[in-house]
């Protein structure tokens, strides 16, 4: 259940960042973004349906739900604070964005929280 969770958020997050990069999401440009087929692709988005996250129609682009797009938003900011906390301790931006994708499924609330305090103290100094 915890796979099918994280799997959500990566394909939420996914679908948000080519609305915004390109004004649709098609299951082709899921499936090149997340390195998947597009069988996947679409076997996953029907769950996404079933869960009230997505909308489509056939051959038609995908579209988040407003409960889509607040899990988008959620592990978007979960994977923006994870990056940013890595490179502030002084791991390179490319691995830093590499890690992030496992750790952002996997950092639990309290150490997020630290994480977020820690980027904003430095911030301050």
């Amino acid at each position: 259940m915890a796979h099918a969770q994280e799997r959500a958020q990566d394909y939420v997050e996914a679908i948000a960042d080519l609305i915004k990069e390109h004004g649709s999401a098609r299951a082709t440009d899921i499936a090149k973004s997340l390195g998947v087929t597009h069988v996947t692709v679409i076997r996953t988005v029907r769950r996404l349906q079933r869960e009230g996250l997505v909308d489509s129609l056939p051959y038609r682009a995908i579209f988040l739900t407003e409960s889509g797009r607040i899990l988008a938003a959620k592990a978007k900011e979960r994977h923006e604070t994870v990056i940013a906390f890595l490179e502030a301790i002084g791991v390179s931006t490319s691995t830093a964005r590499k890690d992030a994708e496992g750790i952002e499924h996997h950092v639990s609330p309290e150490t997020l929280a630290v994480f977020e305090k820690f980027l904003g103290s430095e911030n301050k100094r």
